[in-house]
């Protein structure tokens, strides 16, 4: 199928409050426009310089989200074009970030990412770091949590998929209705790719990050 044909079915299995980031990693811009000429305008990068580059070439109405591990010394590159940066994975991070945000007299919008997967190469808050965190983000004057994501398992195992993403769920209505339940900015749950969107649908994600489905294998 064609990318348009691609989206098009895609869209149409997912419940419509659900938000699809087209992850665009390492591809040409050409097929990025073949994808917004269909009506996508959400894009997932993971690499600082490639999406700076793209955000300059592209359309302006596109939406970035920075979806891949971010180095503090890369936060600059990014941090004006990017609408969300989903993997804030360390409070080093986060503190630089808002530095960043500061220096540039603006606040970012970020999900905290949590680690539930079983390889431990996989980056991430624990369950439990994930509530202390968010006690504490009236210190980052620059930034607005919006919410969690996490990556699960690489596993052929769908209930070990469906369990962790239940805990991220589980921990994310936890903080909505006790820490963030005045703050409507605190509403995404980002849980899902290619091989797993389903079973994170099921489990109330908000975003799904589609890459390979869309535009093929690396």
């Amino acid at each position: 199928m064609s990318i348009a044909d691609t989206l098009s079915a895609i869209n149409k299995e997912l419940p419509p409050h659900i938000e699809l980031v087209a992850v665009s990693k390492f591809k040409h811009p050409d097929l990025i426009m073949e994808a917004y000429k269909s009506g996508q305008r959400l894009f997932g990068e993971n690499r600082p310089l490639e999406l700076r580059d793209k955000a300059q070439l592209l359309p302006a109405d596109i939406k970035w989200h920075f979806i891949g591990h971010l180095q503090t010394n890369k936060i600059k590159y990014i941090i004006d074009k990017v609408d969300l940066i989903e993997s804030v994975d360390s409070e080093r991070l986060l503190e630089a970030i808002d530095n960043e945000s500061l220096k540039r007299t603006l606040v970012a919008n970020c999900l905290l990412e949590v680690h539930v997967a079983k390889e431990s190469s996989k980056q991430g808050f624990s369950i439990d770091e994930i509530e202390d965190i968010c006690n504490r983000r009236e210190q980052y004057k620059n930034i607005r949590i919006c919410g969690l994501m996490t990556m699960a398992s690489l596993t052929e195992d769908q209930e070990l998929i469906r369990s962790e993403f239940n805990q991220v769920k589980s921990r994310f209505d936890r903080l909505k209705y006790s820490i963030f339940r005045d703050d409507e900015h605190f509403n995404k749950l980002s849980m899902g790719m290619s091989g797993d969107y389903k079973i994170a649908v099921e489990c109330g994600s908000t975003i799904v990050r589609i890459g390979s489905m869309i535009f093929g294998e690396r």
